[in-house]
């Protein structure tokens, strides 16, 4: 099996028509399904101290991509593997500042925190030190 980290550069971001209407998603909009790589590259850019919800990142890589909604499947996937490379790469001394501060996004609630191999503690943490509550 291959690490997080090296799933942060596995695929290339698609857009096509959605298949279907799911949530927020109607079937026909254009809809990207994007890379791990891309959001993480997106949670780098969220300034400390700033939080995002899940539905206005898949908004804002959309709009960036050229396309009307993001693959709420892909991104929940994406999710967890920017957050596991993330704990990967503390784990093997890099520095907090330098991670990926996927807290941002994904507090103790969101359910892809729930699936968290290091589990929900490391992102309250680091939310309440950022000043991000619950």
């Amino acid at each position: 099996m291959t690490n997080w980290t090296d799933r942060l550069d596995a695929g290339q971001p698609v857009i096509k028509p959605s298949p279907r209407t799911v949530g927020d998603v109607i079937e026909g909009q254009t809809m990207l399904v994007p890379t791990a790589r891309q959001v993480d590259d997106f949670i780098r850019s969220i300034q400390e101290g700033v939080k995002v919800d899940v539905r206005a990142l898949r908004t804002a890589l959309a709009i960036e991509n050229g396309a009307e909604v993001s693959c709420p499947v892909y991104m929940g996937y994406h999710l967890r593997t920017v957050a596991e490379a993330a704990n990967e790469a503390l784990q093997r001394g890099m520095p907090l500042k330098d991670i990926t501060p996927f807290w941002r996004v994904l507090d103790a609630n969101t359910p892809t925190t729930k699936r968290l191999t290091f589990g929900a503690d490391f992102v309250a943490e680091q939310r309440r030190r950022e000043g991000l509550g619950d």
